[in-house]
């Protein structure tokens, strides 16, 4: 039997009982602290590190009487954030010393920024921590720690899409607590992407259920699409890179012309996800958006939700090396006269449907915009 201090995230009960698997109140919990040991935030990411500084005070939790089968639980969780087990010493509140293991970073790649605040944690990032972690515990026993640590960013992606989904309402009245029925659920696949399988039956239009069916679904985080638009020249800007997918078919022609476009970060409103992809794609800086609506790219196959939109700015000079070397990009872009764009749209040069989509707004709204 093994006793933990947590001092980060973990310290949220929800938290710790979705990655223990056991219920709090079967837990021997005991608020406690780590001397000479702070707890700061760290730098662009949504949980914290423990250092050590000459008299501070972590606070923390301390569990006693874990298992072999809780520790295997939690190491296979933090293993995700690149944090390892020491053994320190920490104090209660009765003022005796124990002996517990800590999760401490095991490399030197997290920066800290201001102190952390567990309260304002929650508020910001404990329901989008809860559902990432969901997605990572379903994983236990059948995906190695190394596999999920490269998938997190990837996962907390998703788990920030599904926190807007639940938002994504438009007054349809049905529920899918009554009227849908989950037999099964698994988590079938996970990487860039997920891939969930699904045995549920919902409601028919005649109100009686319908049989049990057999689904799946290739599940993803929200994105932005932005097509850069020029009123004063009356231009456009389209961005070209290799697309795996289009590969994939045995498409000949995998290098797509599009619009600027990108996934939303986690904690990132779809607004500020625009002007940041105009700016790592095109070395674009927009000075308005105009949002075009927001749909579903592939409702029978895929949760990706896109937001869409026409950026207005100075479009003056293109790029040959737009977008991110850490994520493999190799961007060029190009920009075309509104009557050129709109005859290769109407010739049926592009193969990018959000592009199509965005071409036929601004055909509708150009007049207003260069007004």
């Amino acid at each position: 039997m093994s006793d933990l201090f947590f001092y980060g995230t973990l310290r949220h009960l929800p938290l710790l009982e979705l990655v223990m698997g056991r219920n709090a109140d079967d837990l021997s919990a005991t608020q406690a602290v780590l001397p000479d040991h702070a707890v700061y935030s760290v730098q662009d990411q949504p949980f914290p590190m423990i250092v050590a500084e000459q008299g501070a005070s972590a606070e923390g939790v301390l569990v006693q009487g874990l298992g072999d089968p809780e520790r295997a639980r939690l190491a296979f969780y933090e293993g995700g954030f690149e944090y390892d087990l020491r053994l320190q010493t920490v104090t209660t509140d009765d003022g005796k010393k124990h002996q517990a293991l800590v999760f401490f970073p095991v490399s030197n790649a997290w920066k800290t920024d201001a102190r952390w605040d567990l309260k304002a944690w929650n508020n910001d990032w404990g329901a989008v921590s809860m559902l990432a972690a969901e997605e990572v515990m379903a994983h236990y026993g059948r995906v190695d720690a190394t596999a999920i640590s490269r998938s997190f960013p990837a996962i907390r992606t998703r788990a920030w899409a599904r926190l807007a989904a639940r938002q994504r309402t438009t007054g349809d009245i049905r529920s899918t607590e009554e009227d849908v029925v989950v037999h099964h659920r698994t988590r079938a696949y996970v990487n860039y992407f997920g891939m969930d399988e699904i045995e549920l039956q919902h409601r028919q239009h005649d109100g009686s259920m319908g049989p049990v069916l057999h689904r799946s679904g290739l599940m993803q985080g929200a994105a932005v699409i932005v097509l850069p638009y020029d009123p004063v020249r009356d231009t456009v800007l389209l961005v070209e890179q290799f697309r795996a997918p289009v590969f994939l078919i045995d498409d000949p022609e995998p290098w797509m012309w599009e619009p600027v476009a990108g996934m939303i970060d986690p904690g990132e409103k779809p607004e500020q996800a625009a002007h940041r992809e105009a700016m790592e794609e095109a070395q674009l800086s927009l000075t308005s958006l105009e949002y075009a609506g927001g749909a579903y790219s592939s409702s029978g196959s895929s949760t990706e939700y896109i937001y869409l939109y026409v950026g207005l700015g100075d479009l003056t000079d293109t790029v040959e090396s737009g977008g991110l070397d850490s994520e493999g990009e190799d961007i060029r872009s190009k920009i075309l006269p509104f009557d050129d764009f709109m005859a290769k749209v109407d010739a049926h040069v592009f193969k990018d449907l959000p592009l199509l989509s965005l071409a036929h707004w601004l055909a509708r709204n150009r007049e207003r915009l260069r007004a």
